[in-house]
Protein backbone atom coordinates (compact mmCIF):
# COMPACT_ATOMS: atom_id res chain seq x y z
CA UNK A 1 0.00 0.00 0.00
CA UNK A 2 2.85 2.65 0.68
CA UNK A 3 4.61 1.87 -2.50
CA UNK A 4 1.23 2.37 -4.18
CA UNK A 5 0.73 5.60 -2.54
CA UNK A 6 4.29 6.27 -3.06
CA UNK A 7 4.15 5.93 -7.03
CA UNK A 8 0.94 8.02 -6.98
CA UNK A 9 2.73 10.66 -5.21
CA UNK A 10 5.43 11.10 -7.99
CA UNK A 11 3.08 10.55 -10.65
CA UNK A 12 1.11 13.97 -9.18
CA UNK A 13 3.97 15.60 -8.43
CA UNK A 14 5.63 15.24 -12.04
CA UNK A 15 1.81 15.97 -13.78
CA UNK A 16 1.79 19.24 -11.53
CA UNK A 17 5.93 19.92 -12.77
CA UNK A 18 4.36 19.83 -16.35
CA UNK A 19 1.54 22.12 -15.77
CA UNK A 20 2.97 24.42 -13.76
CA UNK A 21 6.26 24.38 -16.32
CA UNK A 22 8.83 23.76 -13.27
CA UNK A 23 12.28 22.80 -13.04
CA UNK A 24 12.93 20.97 -9.82
CA UNK A 25 16.39 21.35 -8.53
CA UNK A 26 17.63 18.91 -5.12
CA UNK A 27 20.78 18.82 -2.87
CA UNK A 28 22.53 16.02 -2.32
CA UNK A 29 21.75 15.88 1.19
CA UNK A 30 17.54 15.61 0.13
CA UNK A 31 15.90 12.08 1.19
CA UNK A 32 16.59 9.55 -2.11
CA UNK A 33 13.15 10.30 -2.94
CA UNK A 34 13.19 13.76 -4.02
CA UNK A 35 17.00 13.36 -5.36
CA UNK A 36 15.39 11.14 -7.83
CA UNK A 37 12.27 13.50 -8.78
CA UNK A 38 14.71 16.37 -9.20
CA UNK A 39 15.53 17.49 -12.81
CA UNK A 40 19.04 18.20 -11.20
CA UNK A 41 21.15 17.13 -8.34
CA UNK A 42 23.88 18.75 -7.14
CA UNK A 43 25.97 20.86 -4.62
CA UNK A 44 25.53 24.79 -3.95
CA UNK A 45 28.01 25.51 -7.52
CA UNK A 46 26.15 23.65 -9.68
CA UNK A 47 22.62 24.42 -8.48
CA UNK A 48 23.54 28.01 -8.78
CA UNK A 49 24.65 27.11 -11.92
CA UNK A 50 21.54 25.39 -13.17
CA UNK A 51 19.43 28.34 -11.48
CA UNK A 52 20.99 31.06 -13.53
CA UNK A 53 20.39 29.25 -16.95
CA UNK A 54 16.89 27.26 -16.44
CA UNK A 55 14.29 27.98 -18.66
CA UNK A 56 11.43 26.94 -16.44
CA UNK A 57 8.65 29.22 -15.53
CA UNK A 58 9.02 28.03 -12.09
CA UNK A 59 12.06 26.71 -9.59
CA UNK A 60 11.16 24.27 -7.17
CA UNK A 61 13.92 24.31 -4.63
CA UNK A 62 14.63 21.19 -3.00
CA UNK A 63 17.20 22.27 -0.45
CA UNK A 64 17.44 25.40 2.37
CA UNK A 65 16.57 28.67 2.49
CA UNK A 66 19.89 30.52 1.23
CA UNK A 67 19.39 28.04 -1.30
CA UNK A 68 16.35 29.07 -2.49
CA UNK A 69 17.19 32.74 -1.87
CA UNK A 70 19.88 32.32 -4.45
CA UNK A 71 17.83 30.85 -7.14
CA UNK A 72 15.19 33.95 -6.66
CA UNK A 73 18.59 36.48 -6.75
CA UNK A 74 19.25 34.89 -10.19
CA UNK A 75 15.75 34.25 -11.53
CA UNK A 76 14.18 37.83 -10.09
CA UNK A 77 11.02 37.32 -12.97
CA UNK A 78 10.53 33.70 -11.62
CA UNK A 79 8.28 31.96 -8.45
CA UNK A 80 10.75 30.38 -7.01
CA UNK A 81 8.84 28.09 -4.28
CA UNK A 82 10.58 26.23 -1.18
CA UNK A 83 8.97 22.99 -0.07
CA UNK A 84 9.46 23.65 3.61
CA UNK A 85 9.72 27.66 4.64
CA UNK A 86 11.83 26.51 7.91
CA UNK A 87 14.21 24.50 6.22
CA UNK A 88 17.20 27.16 7.42
CA UNK A 89 20.74 26.55 7.80
CA UNK A 90 22.66 26.50 11.38
CA UNK A 91 26.04 28.09 9.12
CA UNK A 92 23.57 31.28 7.71
CA UNK A 93 22.34 31.80 11.21
CA UNK A 94 25.12 32.13 12.63
CA UNK A 95 25.89 35.55 11.04
CA UNK A 96 23.49 37.51 11.71
CA UNK A 97 23.55 40.95 9.24
CA UNK A 98 23.96 43.50 11.81
CA UNK A 99 26.29 41.78 13.88
CA UNK A 100 28.42 40.81 10.52
CA UNK A 101 28.03 44.83 9.46
CA UNK A 102 29.85 45.90 12.74
CA UNK A 103 32.39 43.44 12.20
CA UNK A 104 33.62 44.32 9.04
CA UNK A 105 33.68 47.99 10.31
CA UNK A 106 37.00 47.23 11.60
CA UNK A 107 38.33 45.61 8.28
CA UNK A 108 37.53 48.41 6.07
CA UNK A 109 40.63 47.75 3.45
CA UNK A 110 39.64 43.87 3.14
CA UNK A 111 37.91 42.13 0.15
CA UNK A 112 35.06 40.18 1.97
CA UNK A 113 34.54 36.79 0.44
CA UNK A 114 31.61 35.06 1.52
CA UNK A 115 30.42 31.46 1.68
CA UNK A 116 27.60 30.60 -0.37
CA UNK A 117 25.95 29.44 2.86
CA UNK A 118 24.78 32.32 3.93
CA UNK A 119 21.74 35.03 3.49
CA UNK A 120 20.75 37.11 1.04
CA UNK A 121 21.62 40.08 3.42
CA UNK A 122 25.33 38.91 3.96
CA UNK A 123 25.50 38.11 0.16
CA UNK A 124 24.78 41.83 0.06
CA UNK A 125 27.48 43.16 2.06
CA UNK A 126 30.26 40.85 0.16
CA UNK A 127 32.51 41.31 -2.83
CA UNK A 128 32.22 37.81 -3.74
CA UNK A 129 30.77 34.68 -3.06
CA UNK A 130 32.41 31.13 -3.20
CA UNK A 131 31.45 27.19 -2.92
CA UNK A 132 33.39 24.70 -1.37
CA UNK A 133 33.88 23.76 -5.14
CA UNK A 134 35.65 27.31 -5.59
CA UNK A 135 36.80 28.65 -2.93
CA UNK A 136 40.35 28.10 -2.95
CA UNK A 137 40.24 28.98 -6.75
CA UNK A 138 38.44 32.12 -6.25
CA UNK A 139 40.99 33.21 -3.08
CA UNK A 140 43.59 32.77 -5.38
CA UNK A 141 42.20 34.92 -8.08
CA UNK A 142 42.99 37.62 -5.08
CA UNK A 143 46.36 39.25 -5.05
CA UNK A 144 48.32 37.46 -2.58
CA UNK A 145 48.91 41.00 -0.80
CA UNK A 146 45.32 41.39 -0.43
CA UNK A 147 43.77 41.71 2.63
CA UNK A 148 40.53 39.14 3.02
CA UNK A 149 38.04 38.73 5.35
CA UNK A 150 36.07 35.20 4.85
CA UNK A 151 32.81 34.23 6.03
CA UNK A 152 30.71 33.06 7.95
CA UNK A 153 32.48 29.35 8.05
CA UNK A 154 35.51 29.41 9.96
CA UNK A 155 36.69 25.64 9.43
CA UNK A 156 36.22 25.93 5.28
CA UNK A 157 37.74 29.47 5.46
CA UNK A 158 40.87 27.96 8.15
CA UNK A 159 41.19 24.93 5.21
CA UNK A 160 41.82 27.54 2.94
CA UNK A 161 44.37 29.54 4.75
CA UNK A 162 46.41 26.38 5.40
CA UNK A 163 46.87 25.14 1.57
CA UNK A 164 47.07 28.89 0.50
CA UNK A 165 49.01 29.81 2.76
CA UNK A 166 47.21 32.93 3.40
CA UNK A 167 46.12 35.08 6.27
CA UNK A 168 42.65 35.84 5.77
CA UNK A 169 40.23 37.26 8.90
CA UNK A 170 37.51 34.70 9.78
CA UNK A 171 34.03 35.03 10.82
CA UNK A 172 33.37 32.83 14.07
CA UNK A 173 30.43 30.87 12.70
CA UNK A 174 30.27 26.69 11.74
CA UNK A 175 27.44 24.32 10.18
CA UNK A 176 26.15 22.68 13.03
CA UNK A 177 26.18 18.85 10.81
CA UNK A 178 29.92 19.27 10.27
CA UNK A 179 31.31 20.79 13.01
CA UNK A 180 29.81 18.10 15.39
CA UNK A 181 32.03 15.29 14.28
CA UNK A 182 33.99 13.97 16.62
CA UNK A 183 38.12 13.14 15.69
CA UNK A 184 37.00 10.32 18.54
CA UNK A 185 34.33 9.04 15.71
CA UNK A 186 36.95 9.18 12.72
CA UNK A 187 39.71 7.59 14.66
CA UNK A 188 37.74 4.25 16.13
CA UNK A 189 36.38 3.97 12.56
CA UNK A 190 39.92 4.65 10.88
CA UNK A 191 41.21 1.65 13.66
CA UNK A 192 38.36 -0.83 12.74
CA UNK A 193 38.64 0.00 9.06
CA UNK A 194 42.15 -0.03 8.00
CA UNK A 195 41.60 -0.68 4.39
CA UNK A 196 39.34 2.31 3.91
CA UNK A 197 40.14 5.87 2.82
CA UNK A 198 38.64 9.06 4.59
CA UNK A 199 37.30 11.48 2.56
CA UNK A 200 35.67 15.11 4.50
CA UNK A 201 33.89 17.82 3.55
CA UNK A 202 36.15 20.93 4.40
CA UNK A 203 33.55 22.91 6.55
CA UNK A 204 34.66 19.87 8.56
CA UNK A 205 37.29 20.63 12.11
CA UNK A 206 40.87 21.33 11.19
CA UNK A 207 41.91 18.18 13.33
CA UNK A 208 39.79 15.74 11.18
CA UNK A 209 40.62 17.12 7.50
CA UNK A 210 44.29 16.65 8.74
CA UNK A 211 43.71 13.02 8.77
CA UNK A 212 41.95 12.99 5.47
CA UNK A 213 43.01 11.03 2.56
CA UNK A 214 40.94 13.46 0.40
CA UNK A 215 39.38 16.77 1.12
CA UNK A 216 36.30 18.35 -1.23
CA UNK A 217 33.19 19.80 -1.62
CA UNK A 218 30.12 17.48 -1.91
CA UNK A 219 30.86 17.09 -5.44
CA UNK A 220 34.25 16.36 -5.16
CA UNK A 221 33.90 13.70 -2.91
CA UNK A 222 31.47 12.30 -5.23
CA UNK A 223 33.63 12.49 -8.04
CA UNK A 224 36.43 11.03 -6.20
CA UNK A 225 34.85 8.21 -4.70
CA UNK A 226 34.09 7.04 -8.68
CA UNK A 227 37.56 7.82 -10.11
CA UNK A 228 39.09 6.08 -7.18
CA UNK A 229 40.88 2.77 -7.13
CA UNK A 230 39.90 1.97 -3.26
CA UNK A 231 36.83 0.16 -2.16
CA UNK A 232 35.53 1.00 0.83
CA UNK A 233 35.24 4.66 2.13
CA UNK A 234 34.85 7.15 5.81
CA UNK A 235 32.64 9.68 4.55
CA UNK A 236 33.47 12.92 7.05
CA UNK A 237 29.61 14.90 5.55
CA UNK A 238 26.13 14.52 5.70
CA UNK A 239 24.54 11.42 4.89
CA UNK A 240 22.39 12.45 1.91
CA UNK A 241 25.50 12.12 -0.32
CA UNK A 242 25.83 8.33 0.25
CA UNK A 243 22.73 7.93 -2.18
CA UNK A 244 24.51 8.95 -5.10
CA UNK A 245 27.46 7.20 -4.11
CA UNK A 246 25.96 4.26 -3.58
CA UNK A 247 24.18 4.81 -6.68
CA UNK A 248 27.43 5.59 -9.03
CA UNK A 249 29.79 2.91 -7.31
CA UNK A 250 27.33 0.06 -5.87
CA UNK A 251 30.52 -2.55 -5.91
CA UNK A 252 31.88 -0.05 -3.19
CA UNK A 253 31.61 0.57 0.46
CA UNK A 254 30.82 4.12 2.29
CA UNK A 255 30.77 4.21 6.00
CA UNK A 256 29.11 7.62 7.46
CA UNK A 257 30.98 9.01 10.38
CA UNK A 258 28.50 9.00 13.26
CA UNK A 259 27.62 12.03 15.18
CA UNK A 260 27.98 10.01 18.71
CA UNK A 261 28.37 6.46 20.51
CA UNK A 262 24.92 5.48 19.24
CA UNK A 263 25.93 5.83 16.04
CA UNK A 264 23.59 8.52 15.37
CA UNK A 265 23.42 8.91 11.36
CA UNK A 266 24.95 12.60 10.70
CA UNK A 267 21.76 14.26 9.46
CA UNK A 268 21.25 18.07 8.54
CA UNK A 269 17.59 18.48 10.40
CA UNK A 270 17.00 21.56 8.15
CA UNK A 271 17.74 19.33 4.93
CA UNK A 272 15.30 16.69 5.93
CA UNK A 273 12.33 19.06 6.44
CA UNK A 274 11.64 18.89 2.99
CA UNK A 275 9.44 16.00 2.20
CA UNK A 276 7.66 14.25 -1.15
CA UNK A 277 4.42 15.51 0.76
CA UNK A 278 5.45 19.12 0.68
CA UNK A 279 6.95 19.37 -2.71
CA UNK A 280 3.52 17.97 -4.05
CA UNK A 281 1.82 20.48 -1.32
CA UNK A 282 4.41 23.24 -2.44
CA UNK A 283 3.78 22.70 -6.75
CA UNK A 284 -0.22 22.51 -6.13
CA UNK A 285 -0.30 25.71 -3.74
CA UNK A 286 2.79 27.42 -5.32
CA UNK A 287 4.28 28.59 -1.65
CA UNK A 288 5.82 29.19 0.45
CA UNK A 289 7.40 31.39 -1.86
CA UNK A 290 10.52 33.14 -1.62
CA UNK A 291 10.38 37.23 -1.91
CA UNK A 292 13.01 39.70 -1.79
CA UNK A 293 12.95 43.38 -2.02
CA UNK A 294 14.44 44.60 -5.92
CA UNK A 295 16.96 46.76 -3.85
CA UNK A 296 18.59 43.40 -1.76
CA UNK A 297 18.54 41.07 -5.19
CA UNK A 298 20.56 43.71 -7.32
CA UNK A 299 23.44 43.69 -4.61
CA UNK A 300 23.53 40.36 -3.86
CA UNK A 301 23.74 39.38 -7.26
CA UNK A 302 26.72 41.24 -8.15
CA UNK A 303 28.77 38.82 -6.02
CA UNK A 304 27.48 36.01 -7.14
CA UNK A 305 27.86 36.71 -10.82
CA UNK A 306 31.58 37.39 -9.98
CA UNK A 307 31.67 34.29 -8.75
CA UNK A 308 30.24 32.33 -11.43
CA UNK A 309 32.41 34.54 -13.80
CA UNK A 310 35.71 32.83 -11.90
CA UNK A 311 34.03 29.85 -12.10
CA UNK A 312 34.35 29.25 -15.35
Amino acid sequence: MKRKLTGNLVDSILKLKREKKAVILAHYYQIPEIQEIADFVGDSLGLSQNARTTNADMIVFCGVHFMAETAKILNPTKKVILPDLYAGCSLADSCPPDLFREFLRKYPEHVIISYINCSAQIKAMSDIICTSSNAVKIVESLPREQKIVFAPDKNLGGYINSITDRNMVLWNGTCEVHDIIKIEQVIKLKEMNPDAQLIAHPECQAVILELADYVGSTTGLLQYTIKSNFKKFIVATETGILYQMKKASPEKEFLIVPTDQTCSCNDCPYMKLNTMEKLFLCLKNESPEIKLSTNLIERAKKPILRMLELSK
